[in-house]
C-alpha cells in the first residue's frame, strides 16, 4: 500500500475490498509490514508475544506508548492504531485523559477500546472530543481472568443478539470500524451485514470485512501455542533457529568472521 489509509477511505471500503490489518510492536516489523498492510495495530498483545507475560492485563500506557512510537517511526505511511491497555479506560474522565496522552505523545491516528454497549457512552465521550476510535466486540483478551479464559461467543441466540446489539452501539457511538474477536463465523457475518462501518476479523470466519493477525504469530515465531484462527505463513521459529545455530558453529570454528567482513 502507498498510500496511507484515512478513516474516509477505510470506512469506504465496506463492501469494495477486505481490509489488511496486522500487529506490529517495534520500528523493524513494522517498516517490513507496511508494503502489504492497510493498518498497522499496536495490540496490547505485546505483553505477550513480546513481553513474555501470560496475559495482555499487565500492559501499561508507557508500554503502549513507547511502542506505538516505535511502530510509527518505522511505518510513517501506514495507519497506525494504539490499543489501550487494561485499566485505562474505566471512566469517561479517565479514558479521555489516557487518550489525549496518546494523541499528543505519539502520531498514532486512533485508539482502540474493548467493549460493546457497556462501553458505548465511553466512545461517544471520545468521538466527541476528536478521539478516533476503533471498536472491539466479541472474545476480549482484557476480560479473560474475570470470564474464566479465552472463550469463543456467539454460541447461542442470546449471545448472538447481544453482539449485535453491541456492535450497533459501538457503530452508533462514533466507531470508523470495529475489531471482532473469537466469534462464530456465521454470527460475525451477521454482525459486519448489520452495521455500516468495517468489521475487521480475528477468529471469526472470513465473511467480514478485513482480517488481523499477531505478526508473531503468522510468521510462526511464537511457539508456546497456536490458537485455531492463526495461519502461518512461514516458520519463522525454526529458520531464526538455524540461523543462530550457524552463526554460532562459524564462530566456534573460526569460520566467521572472513577477510571480507574485516576492516
Amino acid at each position: 500500500m502507498t498510500k496511507k489509509m484515512t478513516i474516509s477511505s477505510i470506512k469506504n471500503t465496506k463492501g469494495v475490498r477486505p481490509l489488511v490489518m496486522i500487529t506490529a510492536y517495534d520500528a523493524l516489523f513494522a517498516r517490513l509490514l507496511e508494503p502489504s498492510s492497510d493498518m498497522i495495530l499496536v495490540g496490547d498483545s505485546l505483553n505477550m508475544s513480546f513481553a513474555g507475560q501470560a496475559d495482555t492485563l499487565s500492559a501499561t500506557l508507557e508500554q503502549m506508548l513507547y511502542h506505538t512510537n516505535a511502530v510509527c517511526s518505522g511505518a510513517k505511511n501506514s495507519f497506525v492504531i494504539c490499543d489501550m491497555p487494561f485499566g485505562t479506560y474505566s471512566s469517561k474522565e479517565e479514558a479521555l485523559k489516557n487518550c489525549i496522552r496518546v494523541f499528543r505523545e505519539t502520531p498514532a491516528d486512533c485508539v482502540k477500546i474493548e467493549g460493546g454497549a457497556d462501553k458505548a457512552s465511553i466512545i461517544a465521550h471520545l468521538v466527541s472530543n476528536n478521539i478516533a476510535v476503533c471498536g472491539h466486540i466479541g472474545l476480549l483478551p482484557q476480560s479473560v481472568r474475570s470470564e474464566g479464559g479465552y472463550k469463543v461467543k456467539g454460541k447461542t441466540e442470546k449471545e448472538m443478539l447481544q453482539l449485535i446489539e453491541d456492535a450497533r452501539a459501538v457503530e452508533k457511538a462514533g466507531a470508523f470500524c470495529m475489531v471482532v474477536e473469537g466469534v462464530k463465523a456465521e454470527v460475525a457475518s451477521e454482525i459486519a451485514a448489520c452495521v455500516k462501518i468495517p468489521v475487521i476479523g480475528i477468529g471469526a470466519g472470513s465473511g467480514v470485512d478485513g482480517q488481523v493477525l499477531v505478526f508473531s504469530d503468522m510468521l510462526g515465531l511464537f511457539e508456546e501455542f497456536t490458537p485455531k484462527f492463526v495461519k502461518k505463513y512461514m516458520d519463522g521459529a525454526s529458520l531464526v533457529k538455524e540461523a543462530v545455530e550457524n552463526y554460532a558453529k562459524e564462530v566456534i570454528t573460526r569460520e566467521f568472521p572472513q577477510e571480507i567482513h574485516t576492516y
